[in-house]
Formats: structure tokens, sequence, C-alpha cells
């Protein structure tokens, strides 16, 4: 199968490096001056193990490959914001013999949230979500930083909405091939609803800083904690923390390259490289907009989607906001709510 990677940022960079290094044939899809690099200079992709340049197909979009193969994987790892665009272009894409991409090949959704695998299910007949473990960071065009060792990732896959198939099967066979664990799992959204519990953290980080203070570490007790009352008020299943600190182990281990400070996750990346937009609105903004359905107050998630797209907007430097202002914030968002009372579902 051929992979082509939608997204060869750090996710999708990681991803398809790792795929290259292990024999298996990969096209790069980016933009702007991170296109620019990997056709000019390659994928410079950073492991515990040393940096390696991969020369690698890299693309625009689909017209530059033509009619795609029977045996393509597509592999989304675009932010989800960036979905929807992206699932319209490769969708209608021919594939030889007849037939779109969007009729006729797999779409693999390894992002962040939950909300990926509903809107390929709009278009694509085969989707698969990924529930993504992978420390890594675009650091610069054309340059990637995957810290995790001895494994790259923890890939949990299943078919969307749920069940398992021999395609998956396959995929995960190959990237176990690459530094990857990847364990095949019929219900798959019970790992990502996991995953996007720790993911709210992510607007916490992008508006004040990795959290190494006790203050930003408390705050993300109490959104997480507003989290899960939004998904047992739902009825959602996810996956507990010791299943969660089961399956990884001592699986991934960060181990920084030259003694500085980690950087922060994907939605800091998305500050500090300015692009403008962050994927708050289907991390924290998926909390409130269950919290809305069901009758759930979540002051402090809606602050955080909020002020997360403020920074993103305003371009704001990424950890800019100290977090004692952001804990001051919180508390009076909390307060309003408990004066006003919770809202009611529609």
């Amino acid at each position: 199968m051929r992979y082509i990677i939608i997204g060869a940022g750090a996710v999708g960079g990681a991803v398809g490096g790792r795929l290259a290094e292990a024999g298996h044939e990969v096209v790069l899809v980016a933009r702007g001056a991170h296109l620019t690099a990997l056709r000019a200079d390659g994928l410079r992709l950073v492991t515990p193990e040393g940096p390696r340049v991969h020369r690698l197909p890299a693309v625009a979009g689909p017209a530059e490959l033509g009619e795609l193969r029977p045996d393509d994987v597509l592999v989304l790892t675009v932010k989800t914001q960036d979905g929807e665009a992206a699932l319209g272009d490769w969708g209608a894409a021919p594939v030889a013999g007849g037939g779109s991409a969007a009729e006729r090949l797999p779409v693999v959704c390894a992002q962040n949230g939950v909300e990926s695998g509903r809107l390929a299910l709009r278009r694509f007949r085969r989707v698969y979500g990924v529930c993504v473990w992978l420390p890594a960071t675009f650091v610069e065009p054309g340059t990637v930083a995957a810290a995790g060792t001895p494994l790259t990732g923890i890939l949990h896959l299943g078919r969307y909405p749920d069940g398992t198939d021999d395609t998956l099967r396959r995929i995960a066979a190959d990237l176990e091939t690459a530094h990857f664990e990847a364990p095949v799992v019929p219900d798959v959204a019970r790992w990502q609803y996991a995953k996007l519990l720790g993911n709210l953290a992510n607007a916490i980080e992008a508006v004040s800083g990795v959290l190494t203070s006790e203050a930003g570490r408390e705050l993300f007790t109490r959104v997480r904690a507003e989290g899960t009352a939004v998904l047992d008020a739902a009825g959602i299943a996810y996956a507990g923390e010791e299943e969660q600190a089961a399956a990884r182990g001592d699986k991934i281990t960060f181990k920084p390259f030259d003694g500085s400070p980690r950087r922060g996750g994907s939605s800091w990346q998305s500050l500090d490289r300015g692009t403008g937009t962050i994927e708050a609105d289907y991390l924290n903004g998926e909390i409130a907009l269950l919290g809305r359905l069901h009758g759930v107050p979540t002051p402090l998630n809606d602050l955080l989607q909020r002020l997360a797209n403020t920074f993103a907007r305003e371009r704001r430097p990424a950890g800019s906001m100290p977090v004692t202002e952001l804990v001051r914030r919180a508390d009076e968002a909390v307060a309003s709510v408990t004066e006003g009372g919770a809202p009611r579902p529609r």
C-alpha cells in the first residue's frame, strides 16, 4: 500500500518519515514554506537516534498525482479545523479503474478530538479513526522532531464509528514495522474520548505555557473534571486513566534532544507558527457543545476555547498570559455560572 500523508506536520511528518524508513511508499502533502522545503531538501526527521533526511514525493494536492491507486491509503493528519477542505479535495480525486477516492479508498483520521471521523463519513465510505499518542513537534519548514523512545508512538486504530477489518490490520502491521505500536480495537472512539480529556490542557499550554507550575496543573485538573462530568452526563464511554496507563506503560518516554525545555503541544505549536487558527473548537469546544446539549455548565472550557481562538486570531505569542491571570479569569468564569445557574439543554 502507498500512504498519502495529508498534512505532513508534526504527526504526519513523524508517521510518514517512520513509514518511509521501514521501506513503505509514502507521499507527503503540505503547503507553503513547508512544501517548498520538502521539495528542495527532503523531510528532516529528528528522533532520539539522530536526524535523517527522507527525500519523498511532496505535493500540494491530488491533482499533482493524477489518478490515485486502488491500494492507496489516505492518512488525514491536518488539524481538524482544516479537515473539511482536505476531505473535499481528496474525496473527489479519481482512482484508477473508475470511481473517486471517497467511493473506493480508505481514509485514516489521525487527529486530536472526535469530530474528524464524522466529517469524513459524510463523504467517504471507508473511514478509520486513530487515537494518537505521539510526542512530535513541527519545528520549522522541512523539519519534524519525534522525541518518543523506544516507540515513536502508540496509535489505537479502529473503523469509524466502530469495528475492525482486514484493511485495518494491514495498516497496523505496516505501522508496527515503523517504531509504532498499533493496537486494532473495535471501540476506537472510547480511546479518542479519553485522549480528548487529556487534550483539554492544550489550550492552557497555548495561552499560558507548558504545564510546569502547580497552579497550571491544578487548573487542568478542574478543566478535565468538567470534561469528565460532561461525558458522563452524555453517556459517552471513555478509557479510564488506569487502562490508558497500562496501554502505554513505559513504551514511550520523552527524550529531549539538546537539553532544552519541552515545547508545547499541537495548539501551542499553532500559535508559535502564527497560523491564525487553532483546534480549540474541537477540543474544549467539544466539551462546551456536549455541555449545552446535556445541561452541564462548562465555564472553564468555554473560557479556554474563547481565549485560544482570540490568541490565534490576533496572533498573540504562545504562552504569553501569566498562569495567575488565567486562573483568575477561570475563577471568575466559574463564579458567574454559579451565580447565574446552569444552562438548559435545548
